[in-house]
């Protein structure tokens, strides 16, 4: 029993950590431009349902820490309508209250009566805070602990793989992808795992001459770090005779490292569900908090293991691993957020360049069925992607054993 809490803390502890930081950071967003712009809050929440402490600032905002470590939110004052933009008859009936309670002229405190472009710019601040937190965690990462880097020729290209029917050879030197530089050996292989079946335009320095061949990469089972195997794209060639080399960065040179890392990895998230969309790969690929807390648990359980009884050693690869698994699911919360789904913040953005066009916000029903709406579909996303984890994971197999 002890065991099973103990292996369940690993999962759970680290998921609920990475969660609740890259939430707040994406809130702090919102938070800190708001208040530039001069916008009243309320409250400003790490975790949700009862509080634990909350303490008043000197603004009249509420830090409030509560006992649910899911993330935390921010609560602009006047912050009443769902979709937190009222109606023409909303804006009234709240600039009325405000100005019998607070005076004339206290209404351009409030979010709702502020331009359009600073509300608009309120709301980007969310996703935004999220890519420039994945940026700087690259490159602290980049600086500290560098990146492995395999750099030359190809040492081996595979008979009857795609790689041999499109003409590479051993000692082809693979240098970009569809005219994206590659650094190495794992550029190269991060790059075809999401192309299966997807031709593309290597360009490949052999005997001093720069030449391109054209390669689709074969459908492959691979592991995909959930707990099972997921089609992947594979080339078929082995890496470098060259063992790797970590390279660490300046910071200058970190930083860029950083914006181009955050970059890839939105573009490539991007490609992979713009593939599922069309059907070119299976919607299976999508996964949920379950399979992110199981992913959270597998890295924490691999750094421990990289350095057995050493307490300080398996600590700092912990924080490493843990650091890049913020990254990433950083940029995926920046991108689901600008989603045009209403109760995302593109839903807001998508709300405002309605009032931005005809000149005033729509009316509150359309708002409130839209965020039905767009609840509705965020709700079966989320439900899907957990039954997919849940299938990763044999827990259906596991409950069906018992009962056959």
């Amino acid at each position: 029993m002890l065991a099973f809490l103990a292996n369940a803390a690993l999962v759970v502890v680290p998921f609920l950590v990475v969660l609740t930081f890259i939430v707040t950071i994406h809130e702090l967003g919102h938070f800190l431009v708001a208040r530039a712009c001069g916008i009243a809050v309320d409250r400003f929440s790490i975790g949700f349902g009862r509080t634990i402490v909350a303490v008043r600032d000197r603004w009249g905002v509420e830090w409030r820490l509560a006992w649910l470590p899911l993330g935390g939110y921010v609560r602009f004052a006047g912050d009443e309508n769902a979709a937190s933009v009222p109606d023409e008859d909303d804006l009234e009936s709240l600039r009325a209250r405000i100005v019998a309670r607070e005076g004339a002229g206290a209404e351009k405190r409030y979010f709702a009566f502020k331009p359009l472009w600073q509300r608009a710019l309120v709301v980007v601040a969310g996703p935004a805070a999220n890519f420039l937190l994945s940026i700087a965690l690259f490159a602290v990462l980049f600086m500290a602990v560098g990146e492995q880097v395999t750099q030359g020729p190809i040492s081996q290209v595979q008979p009857g793989s795609a790689a041999a029917r499109a003409g590479f050879r051993a000692g082809d030197q693979v240098i970009a992808a569809d005219g994206h530089k590659l650094r190495g050996f794992e550029d190269l292989k991060s790059y075809v795992v999401y192309r299966d079946g997807v031709p593309i335009d290597f360009s490949v320095l052999r005997a001093g001459s720069l030449i391109h061949l054209t390669a689709t990469p074969t459908r492959q089972q691979l592991d995909n770090g959930f707990g099972g195997v997921e089609p992947g794209g594979l080339l078929g060639v082995s890496p470098p005779q060259k063992l790797p080399t970590v390279v660490r960065y300046d910071p200058i040179t970190a930083v860029g490292l950083g914006v181009r890392r955050t970059w890839a990895t939105a573009e490539t998230t991007g490609y992979y569900v713009g593939r599922m969309l069309t059907g070119g790969v299976s919607p299976k690929g999508l996964h949920g908090p379950i399979g992110t807390a199981a992913l959270s648990g597998q890295l924490v359980n691999a750094a421990i293991s990289a350095a057995p009884g050493d307490p300080p050693t398996q600590f700092q690869n912990v924080l490493i691993n843990l650091a890049n698994f913020c990254a990433l699911i950083s940029v995926s919360l920046g991108m689901v957020n600008l989603l045009p789904i209403p109760i995302l913040d593109g839903g807001h953005l998508l709300f405002y360049a309605w009032e931005g066009v005809v000149r005033r916000p729509l009316s509150a029903g359309i708002q409130a069925a839209g965020y039905r709406v767009g609840l509705a579909l965020v709700v079966c996303l989320m439900l899907f992607a957990n039954v997919n984890d849940l299938h990763l994971q044999k827990v259906f197999h596991y409950f069906g054993a018992l009962f056959s």
